[in-house]
């Protein structure tokens, strides 16, 4: 009988040991990626506490100290890169993506503990960008990293390199099922996706993200009221919702774009550059919008738990206009910051800039709609982050669970569907990432 049983697990096809082929090297990825990131978010906690979350700093004329702060730490960070790490450019969802084109999964191991201090650097000190580009290469190094120590093949390697990116993401974001989804989404602007790393990526976001949990603990990153889609007629303004935010991510896009060219056309040290990004950050940060400075998660935690009745409010007129002016000043300080070389990454500014297009686009079509409508304008702030995310990123399928997972409201699904489809689709061609080919015959 023991005999028959092994025969069979051994067999050729159908169900054998083949099926599982990379599970124990992804197993080995998640763990490593998992332990990493438990690292990286102390040192995230840590200059947060030390800068942009230290609330004496804002008190009084303290808030000038950040028209040199960001400056500083980008500065910091990208004197750390070049000298310590050979990435040609220091967006690390960029850089993942064409190490896995081009460089055949090879990211070299001193990235994970020099991308981590250089990000930190760079968001901490008041920079405005996220944590997840710099996460993304630093799984993806760990993937490359068991890959070389255990003599695998170049497929294997770029396979694993994908599980790492998974994980990053799956633990950071405390989003398993979304992590896992972006490990085989991100590498194309279009629908296509790799199917080899499918498994893989479930294996090692999995795990990588119940090691993060056993030291953060287990709740999503967002708390928000449960808002349910139990009325069909609020397909119409979500339609007008998935317009919205489609226009917002060709700004983001554009603005990005021509502020990375401009940056890399001047004829000055790149150590200047990200100085000029990080200082022209401060200077939108100290007199314009305070709400750029660091990563934005206030702002999305703040919309998620929006009421027209709590005390401060700020009326129809003035919610719209505050979420605008964040939304357009927040595009812009990103581009600064990332786009003149700062070690930052635009996936969690794109989060923000589409919760605050949904949280105005909700408060105001609350005004003008009829009432049979119901609209809640935190659902419209959720599913803004999705179709944004959707739009920019290129990543739909990732836009509809991790909105899901990271506020821990899951009844929002055929909206965020809806809106992701559309914005995906009128966007087709326009992206934040240049190393994403359109498909896999590009």
């Amino acid at each position: 009988m023991r005999i028959a049983i092994l025969k069979f697990l051994s067999a050729g096809s159908g169900l054998s040991f083949r099926t599982g082929k990379y599970f124990g090297e992804a197993l080995l990825v998640g763990l490593f990626t998992g332990f990493v990131v438990v690292a990286f978010r102390y040192l995230i906690d840590f200059g947060t506490s030390l800068c942009v979350g230290n609330e004496a700093l804002f008190a009084g004329n303290g808030r000038y100290l950040f028209l040199a702060l960001p400056a500083v730490g980008a500065l910091l960070g990208h004197l750390l890169i070049k000298r310590f790490s050979r990435l040609e450019h220091a967006r690390g969802t960029d850089s993942a993506i064409k190490a896995y084109h081009q460089n055949d999964g090879y990211v070299t191991s001193v990235t994970i503990p020099v991308k981590s201090v250089a990000s930190v650097f760079t968001v901490a000190s008041g920079g405005s960008g996220g944590y997840e580009g710099p996460v993304t290469l630093i799984g993806a190094a760990c993937g490359s990293a068991v890959a070389r120590t255990l003599n695998l093949t170049v497929r294997a390697r770029r396979i694993l390199m994908a599980a790492g990116l998974a994980g990053g993401i799956g633990a950071l974001f405390q989003a398993p099922l979304a992590g896992a989804i972006f490990g085989f989404e991100i590498f194309y602007s279009s629908s296509d996706i790799e199917y080899e790393t499918i498994l893989p990526s479930f294996v090692s976001s999995a795990v990588a993200y119940t090691i993060f949990a056993y030291f953060f603990g287990w709740a999503p990153l967002f708390s928000m009221p449960e808002c349910q889609f139990d009325n069909g007629l609020r397909l119409l303004p979500y339609f007008l919702l998935a317009l919205i935010v489609t226009f917002g991510a060709r700004f983001y896009i554009a603005f990005f774009r021509a502020t990375e060219s401009k940056f890399a056309d001047l004829a000055v040290p790149g150590w200047l550059k990200v100085m000029i990004g990080g200082l022209l950050t401060g200077v939108i940060g100290v007199f314009i919008c305070p709400r750029v400075l660091g990563t934005g998660y206030g702002v999305i935690a703040d919309a998620l738990n929006y009421s027209p009745a709590a005390p401060g409010a700020l009326g129809v007129k003035g919610t719209v206009a505050m979420y605008l002016t964040i939304f357009f000043f927040n595009a812009i300080a990103t581009s600064f910051t990332v786009g003149s070389g700062g070690s930052a990454g635009v996936f969690a500014p794109a989060l923000v800039c589409g919760c605050s297009l949904g949280l105005a686009s909700g408060v105001g079509f609350r005004a003008v709609f009829p009432a049979t409508f119901s609209i809640n304008p935190v659902a419209f702030a959720l599913v803004g982050m999705a179709g944004f995310l959707a739009s920019a990123v290129r990543i739909p399928m990732t836009a509809i669970v991790i909105v899901a997972e990271i506020s821990g409201n899951h009844s929002l699904l055929l909206p965020a569907m809806w809106v992701c489809g559309i914005a995906f689709w009128l966007n087709n061609g326009w992206s934040l990432y240049r190393s994403q080919p359109h498909s896999r015959e590009s």
